[in-house]
C-alpha cells in the first residue's frame, strides 16, 4: 500500500525491543515514519479531468501508476500493546466477521463463517466443517503512518496507536454492507470481497504542508485539505489483492475544526477517516444531489455503529453553512499560532534585534511577538538577542511581556550579543567578549558634544554616562528603557568611570543625516566606524565589530553553525548578522542596505514582522 506515495517515502523499521520498554516508544513504533521527496517524482500529476474537482470536503482520487505489491519490508513483526496475544471482536448478527490478532504480527484477519455457540465438548468435525475450515481467511492490511516532518506529539502518538483499532473496525462495517449495498449512486467495482484473499489500506497523518503538496501535485490545486482518498482498486486487473489505496489526513486541519466543532481531535479524525474510506468503497457526493445524500446516510450510519462521537463530513459542512459560519480560506505559506505543533523546526536558533524589529514605533514587544517567540520556545527554539541595547534594557522590556527570566528569551545568565556585538555573552550568561572603543576617539566626541550642545550617550557595560541633561537624553530610558544616564560634570571624570564600548550622538533625523554622520564617518578614520540602528541616533563603535562578528564568535562558542540560524533585523547594523544566517529576514520598515542583503523582505515592524517571520519561516 501507500503505492502512489511510495516513490517518495522512505520506510524505516521500527526497533522491537522498544515496544515492550515502554508504551509511548511502542506507539511509535507501531507507525512507520515516512520522508516525502514530491520534487523527485517520476509520476506525472493527475489531469483536472482524473475525479479531481475541488470540493469543501475531499474526494476520492484514482490512480494509475503501475500497480506495486507491498514490500514485505512493510509488515515488521510486533506485539500489539492494545489486543496483547490474541482477541476477537464480532459482530451481534446471525453471521459474523471474525478477527483475530496473532502474537507479534500487525496484521489483522477475518474470515466469513455461521455463528453458533461454543459447547463445552466440541463434536467431531463434520465434512462440511472441515470444508469450510478450508476457506481462504480473508486478510485486512491496515498500515497506519506518520508522516516525517510530523512532530512527536503525544496526542498524536497516541491517536495512531487506537487507529490501529480503529481503521480495521472502520473497515469491517464498510465492507461487511457492499455485497447487499441498496445505495444506486455508488460505484459498484467493489461489490462481494469474498473473492480476495487479501484487503490493504494505509493510513497516512500529515499537517498541511503536506497534503498541500499532495493537492497541487495531483490535483493542481494549492492548498490543504482535511482529507484526500487515494484508490489503488483496478477492477480489470483479477487480483487476489483488494488494494483499496490511502486515506491521507491532516491532523493540523483536524485540529481546527475539532475546535470549531466542539469535540476532540481524536473524534474529527475518525469523521475524516469515515469519509476517506467510504470515497475509497464507491461513494462520491460530489456526482450528484442524490449521491452526496446517500454518502451523508452511510457516514452516520458508520460513526453510530462504531459508536463515535460526531457527525459526518458532509453533515458538518452542510452545518456550518446553514449557520453562516465563513467559508474555509486557503492562507498561505504562514502557519497559525497553534499550528506549530504540527511542524519540526527548520532552525535551532533565532537571532533577533531589538530596536525596529521586535519594538514597535512604541518601543514595546506586541502581545503577537512575544508569544510567537514563547511558541518557539516551546518547541525547542533558542531565541538569541541580537542589539545595539544594554542587556538590562533588554531585560526591563522583554519582563513585561514575561519573557525574561528561566524559560524565556533573555535573562542574567542566557547567551546575547548586546551593544552592537561589543559585549557577547556565552553559556550561563558569561562574557566570551568585549572591544572597548579608543580613548582618543571618546574625548573628541566629548569635546563636540559640549561644543554644539548635542547630547552624547557613553556605554559602559551596564551604565550610561552623558555630560549634561537634556530631553533626548531623558527619553533613551523612559521610551528606549535603557539605563537611566549619570551626569558626568567633566570629559576627564566621564573618561575615568570606566572602558567605553560605544558612543551614541542624540538629534533629529535630519540633523544625523545632514550634519552628524558626514562628520563623523570622516572624522573617525581608521579607529571607529560609524552605524545607525534608528534614523535619530547616530553610534560610533570600535573599527572591525559588529552584530555579525559577535553571531560567529557566539555560535564558535556553542559549537553551532551558521546553518543552524535564522537572523532577523532591520537596520544597517544588522546586515553582517543577515548575511551569515542560513536564513536572514529584514523587516519592510528596514534600512535599504538591509533588505539587500537579506534572503526575504518581511512585514514591518508595526505590522508583527517577527512574528509573521517566525510563524511563516522558522518551521
Amino acid at each position: 500500500m501507500l503505492s502512489r506515495l511510495s516513490p517518495f517515502l522512505r520506510i524505516v523499521p521500527p526497533a522491537h525491543s522498544q515496544i515492550a520498554a515502554e508504551p509511548m516508544a511502542a506507539a511509535r513504533a507501531l507507525t512507520f515514519r515516512l520522508i516525502p521527496s514530491l520534487a523527485n517524482s517520476p509520476h506525472a500529476p493527475l489531469s483536472p479531468s482524473q475525479n479531481a474537482s475541488s470540493s469543501r470536503y475531499p474526494i476520492s482520487l484514482p490512480l494509475a501508476p503501475p500497480l506495486r505489491y507491498p514490500s514485505t519490508s512493510l509488515y515488521w513483526q510486533q506485539q500489539s500493546s492494545i489486543f496483547g496475544p490474541a482477541a476477537a471482536l464480532s459482530c451481534k448478527d446471525d453471521r459474523r466477521l471474525f478477527w483475530s490478532v496473532s502474537r507479534g504480527f500487525g496484521r489483522v484477519f477475518a474470515s466469513w463463517r455461521e455463528y453458533r455457540k461454543a459447547r463445552r465438548k466440541p463434536a467431531p468435525p463434520t465434512a462440511r466443517a472441515k470444508a469450510k475450515s478450508k476457506e481462504k481467511e480473508l486478510e485486512l492490511s491496515v498500515n497506519i503512518c506518520i508522516e516525517e516532518q510530523l512532530p512527536d506529539d503525544p496526542e498524536i502518538l497516541d491517536i495512531a496507536e487506537l487507529l490501529r483499532v480503529n481503521v480495521p473496525m472502520a473497515m469491517k462495517l464498510g465492507l461487511q454492507g457492499l455485497k447487499d449495498s441498496v445505495y444506486k449512486t455508488r460505484d459498484n467495482s467493489i461489490t462481494d470481497v469474498g473473492g480476495f484473499e487479501s484487503v490493504e489500506l494505509s493510513v497516512l497523518l500529515c499537517n498541511d504542508e503536506f497534503i498541500c503538496k499532495l493537492n497541487k501535485e495531483w490535483r493542481g490545486e494549492d492548498h490543504a485539505t482535511d482529507v484526500l482518498s487515494m484508490s489503488q482498486h483496478v477492477p480489470e486487473l483479477k487480483l487476489p489483492v483488494l488494494m483499496l489505496g490511502d486515506i491521507v489526513i491532516s491532523v493540523e486541519t483536524a485540529a481546527r475544526q475539532a475546535e470549531e466543532r466542539g469535540h476532540t481531535l481524536l473524534d474529527e479524525i475518525r469523521i475524516l477517516l469515515v469519509h476517506g474510506l467510504l470515497h475509497l468503497l464507491g461513494f462520491d457526493h460530489e456526482i450528484s444531489d442524490k449521491a452526496e445524500a446517500e454518502m451523508e446516510k452511510e457516514e452516520e450510519h458508520l460513526l453510530k455503529s462504531l459508536g463515535w462521537k460526531g457527525k459526518g463530513l458532509i453533515q458538518s459542512a452542510y452545518d456550518a453553512e446553514t449557520n453562516g459560519s465563513p467559508p474555509l480560506n486557503y492562507p498561505d505559506d504562514r502557519k497559525r499560532e497553534g499550528s506549530l505543533r504540527f511542524y519540526r523546526p527548520k532552525f535551532n536558533f533565532i537571532f533577533c534585534d531589538m530596536d525596529g524589529t521586535l519594538l514597535n514605533s512604541e518601543s514595546q514587544v506586541s502581545t503577537s511577538n512575544a508569544t510567537a517567540l514563547k511558541v518557539a520556545i516551546s518547541r525547542g527554539v533558542k531565541i538569541v538577542i541580537a542589539t545595539g541595547k544594554t542587556r538590562p534594557a533588554v531585560i526591563r522590556l522583554l519582563k513585561k511581556v514575561d519573557l525574561a527570566g528561566k524559560g524565556g528569551a533573555i535573562s542574567e545568565f542566557s547567551p546575547g550579543i548586546f551593544l552592537q556585538g561589543l559585549l557577547v555573552y556565552g553559556r550561563q550568561g558569561r562574557e566570551i567578549f568585549r572591544s572597548n572603543l579608543d580613548p582618543n576617539v571618546c574625548r573628541e566626541a566629548s569635546m563636540y558634544s559640549l561644543k554644539h550642545q548635542i547630547p552624547l550617550i557613553a556605554f559602559s557595560e551596564d551604565r550610561c554616562l552623558t555630560l549634561f541633561e537634556h530631553p533626548l537624553v531623558d527619553s533613551l530610558h523612559t521610551v528606549y528603557s535603557e539605563p537611566k544616564a549619570e551626569i558626568i560634570p567633566t570629559v576627564d571624570q566621564l573618561l575615568a568611570g570606566g572602558d567605553i564600548q560605544k558612543l551614541i550622538f542624540l538629534d533629529s533625523a535630519e540633523g544625523v543625516a545632514t550634519t552628524l554622520r558626514p562628520y563623523w564617518a570622516e572624522a573617525t578614520g581608521d579607529y571607529a566606524s560609524v552605524v545607525q540602528a534608528v534614523p535619530d541616533m547616530l553610534e560610533i563603535v570600535p573599527s572591525g565589530t559588529s552584530k555579525g562578528r559577535g553571531v560567529r564568535l557566539l555560535l564558535d562558542h556553542l559549537g553551532a553553525s551558521p546553518t543552524e540560524v535564522m537572523a532577523i533585523g532591520d537596520g544597517e547594523n544588522d546586515v553582517e548578522m543577515l548575511e551569515l544566517a542560513s536564513l536572514g529576514v529584514a523587516l519592510s520598515n528596514g534600512s535599504e542596505k538591509a533588505k539587500a542583503v537579506a534572503d526575504v523582505v518581511g512585514l514591518s515592524n508595526d505590522e508583527d514582522g517577527a512574528a509573521d517571520a517566525i510563524y511563516r519561516y522558522a518551521f
